[in-house]
């Protein structure tokens, strides 16, 4: 009876386990039937679209600023020179280095004893040849007056001598009275020339005296002017420097005591490449005298001058490229000559012309644009100037299209792309200015107000620009790269 009951389970676990087989080759016959008798599929593809910053090309007039680097000089430098030799015996209190002097006063002198003893002797050589000549004049007077004189007397001879001849021919003369008032008469003639040479060489006396008394005067005015030479005045108001002389030491002539230089009348000297030495002429092929400023950053802070071309230089110089040119500054608060600082010069205007970003120019020197279906095109365009990190540019359809603002090498002709918004750039605040919480404007505050380096006013410009709404970026920077934090 067991062994019946397990044959039975055993048949029917056969049983079972066939059955299952079966269905399961029934499955996969018809699921291979299936699949050959279904047509073959291609998956549906889709375009892939690239967001992209997108910016409007609007054509305006722009004023190009060029950007070059120069060093602050002064138009009028003084070189300081001893013009004798000698011992300084006097220097004024401010002759040192960075000593501020006015125009006209006494620097420095020489010891003048030597100068006033010439001098001396000048004045009265010249009161001697003004005597002498005093006393030519007055012998010249009596001269004149004595040739007078003999000349009446050889006019009263020679009457006496006619009157005798006429007493002869009436016969009431003698022959020897005529002889006789004939050789008074001769010797009155004599006297006239006598006279007349004393006259001539009383004239000559004039002429040597006055001769002597410009000679006289020259020497004096030698010695007054090597008397005046012992004395260093200040030429121009400045500042002096490079001072290397102290009271008593004894200098050469031609010696270079200091220098003086004039800190108002400053000028800023720069070089530029020959192509934007060629933007800065006009028509005639003249230097514009276009607008500059200088920036000098100090402190944090940013020193403005401003300023207009004034000249060129003369020549390229050797080993050098482009040209050198000046510009003439007329504000240039606390700078001094020696600074390095940037210059920025305003070109002419531009006009109709497409400021974008330098990112939007591929190197084929086009741009990528959109169409009506916001698909990338190609433009040409024309690059007139360099702006930092913009560019301006022409084209001819560039006005009113939608520029990409950045290249990527997944962007090109005919690709598909999905625009951002193009003002949110615009109405962003403005990225060089920062708005300062509380505690940091304190912060900030209190360090320009406890920094010792820094002038009155640079501290003040700085709070003043600390207690603005919005403060400038580089500013803060500065001074919290100078806080350490």
């Amino acid at each position: 009876m067991r062994f019946l009951r397990q044959s039975l389970t055993g048949l029917f676990l056969l049983s079972l386990t066939l059955g299952l087989l079966v269905y399961a080759g029934q499955i996969i016959f018809s699921a291979v039937q299936e699949r050959m008798a279904d047509e073959p599929r291609m998956p549906e593809r889709r375009e892939r679209v690239f967001a992209v910053n997108v910016v409007d090309a609007r054509e305006q007039t722009v004023t190009p600023v060029l950007t070059a680097y120069g060093e602050i000089q002064s138009r009028r430098t003084l070189e300081i020179r001893a013009k004798t030799t000698g011992t300084l015996v006097t220097l004024a209190d401010n002759f040192e280095e960075g000593g501020v002097v006015e125009e006209g006063q006494l620097l420095a002198q020489v010891d003048p004893a030597d100068a006033e003893f010439a001098l001396n002797r000048a004045e009265s050589e010249l009161t001697d040849a003004k005597a002498e000549k005093k006393e030519a004049v007055r012998a010249l007077e009596l001269a004149q007056d004595e040739l007078a004189a003999a000349e009446e007397q050889a006019t009263l001879q020679e009457k006496a001598y006619q009157r005798q001849v006429d007493l002869e021919d009436r016969g009431v003369g003698t022959s020897a009275a005529v002889e006789t008032a004939e050789l008074a008469a001769a010797q009155a003639r004599q006297a006239v020339i006598a006279r007349r040479q004393a006259l001539a060489v009383a004239e000559a006396r004039i002429d040597q005296a006055e001769t002597g008394l410009a000679r006289a005067r020259i020497a004096f005015d030698e010695a007054e002017r090597r008397l005046e030479d012992t004395r260093i005045v200040a030429g121009f108001s400045g500042t002096l420097s490079d001072v290397s002389v102290v009271e008593g030491g004894l200098v050469s002539a031609n010696e270079q005591l200091g220098t003086l230089v004039d800190g108002n009348a400053l000028e800023v000297s720069f070089r530029v490449s020959t192509p934007q030495y060629g933007r800065l002429l006009n028509d005639s092929g003249d230097l514009l005298k276009a607008p500059v400023s200088a920036l000098l950053s100090v402190y944090g802070l940013d020193l403005e001058a401003k300023g207009v071309i004034s000249r060129e230089g003369a020549a390229v110089g050797e080993g050098s490229t482009g040209r050198l040119l000046f510009a003439r500054l007329y504000e240039a608060p606390a700078m001094k000559p020696g600074d390095f600082v940037t210059v920025r010069i305003e070109e002419p205007p531009l006009e109709q012309v497409v400021r974008l970003p330098a990112s939007s120019l591929g190197p084929d020197g086009n741009v990528l644009v959109l169409d009506e279906e916001n698909r990338l095109e190609t433009l040409p365009v024309t690059v007139m100037r360099r702006q930092g990190d913009d560019i301006l540019v022409r084209g001819d359809a560039l006005p009113g299209a939608r520029v990409v603002v950045e290249r990527t090498p997944l962007l090109g002709e005919g690709i598909k792309v999905r625009p951002l918004n193009p003002g949110a750039e615009a109405e962003a605040e403005d990225p060089g200015t920062l708005e300062l919480t509380a505690a940091r404007r304190e912060r900030l505050m209190e360090f320009v107000q406890a920094n010792g380096d820094m002038s009155a006013a640079v501290k003040r410009r700085l709070l003043g620009q600390l207690e603005q709404t919005r403060v400038p970026a580089r500013v803060v920077e500065r001074l919290e790269r100078r806080m350490g934090g």
